[in-house]
């Protein structure tokens, strides 16, 4: 059962891991409240990383001009970080390996278009590394959550890993997920080992590709919109705050930073 914010421990607390779709934002905006909670977040001297399943376009620009430490994008496909003036880049797969990758899902692209009426191929497709992008709900009238597992279901039976977003399904021909290229992230840049460093960590999200994240973290905290997804979270988030998508993540935010 998810316990109220107020029970999360806010002591020691090193870093802010976060979805953004409807976890920082709200209905596809960015609020001044919930960017100005991050910039608090990051002027503390607190990590903050974005972790998400939007592209490497959107993410080279969140890594530049974001008050963070880091991104991670494509929902594990890679990380991105802004040090000494240049963004440095870490992809899963070479260029090679996602050039062939991109190609062989054009054909499931098509396939589910057709199968899934309503559905589009996500806006921001085209800035993107690794996956393939399903819109359900975010620039078109609203499916229902039995579509976009019906979306999973058809990227599935192509190969493809699936995850299914507050707005898009996520497909992607390997096992990665966000948990592991976010642990890479920490090992590689920050020299964490997050399995025991994990009580210094919080992670808040709001679907169903965030259980990973969900599973691993002790103080994992879903904003309150996860109630959508009750019942279809692999794993669910230990804490849940009041306040729903980028007014959550400022609750959580005054929290955590409200500790003496």
């Amino acid at each position: 059962m998810m316990r109220p914010l107020g029970e999360l421990p806010a002591q020691g607390i090193r870093g802010l891991l976060f979805d953004i779709d409807d976890t920082l934002t709200t209905e596809g905006r960015l609020t001044a409240a919930a960017y100005g909670a991050l910039e608090r977040w990051h002027a503390a001297g607190r990590l903050a990383v974005p972790i998400t399943g939007r592209p490497a376009g959107w993410c080279d620009q969140i890594a530049r001009l974001w008050p963070v430490d880091a991104v991670v994008g494509e929902n594990g496909a890679f990380y991105f970080l802004h040090h000494q003036g240049r963004l440095l880049r870490r992809f899963q797969d070479d260029e090679s390996v996602r050039r062939e990758k991109r190609a062989r899902l054009g054909d499931i692209a098509r396939r589910i278009l057709a199968a899934v009426p309503g559905c589009a191929l996500a806006s921001d497709q085209a800035y993107r590394e690794s996956d393939l992008a399903i819109d359900y709900c975010e620039d078109l009238p609203a499916l229902e959550l039995e579509d976009a597992e019906r979306i999973a279901a058809l990227m599935r039976e192509a190969g493809l890993t699936a995850k299914i977003s507050s707005i898009h399904v996520n497909g992607w021909f390997g096992d990665y997920d966000k948990l592991g290229m976010t642990r890479r992230l920490f090992a590689e840049r920050f020299g964490t080992d997050l399995e025991r460093a994990n009580a210094q960590f919080v992670f808040a999200g709001d679907s169903p590709n965030d259980a990973p994240m969900f599973a691993f973290f002790e103080h994992s905290v879903g904003v309150a919109n996860v109630a959508r997804f009750s019942g279809r979270l692999a794993a669910a988030p230990n804490y849940v705050t009041r306040s729903a998508c980028g007014a959550g993540f400022a609750e959580l935010v005054s929290h955590l930073l409200g500790a003496p």
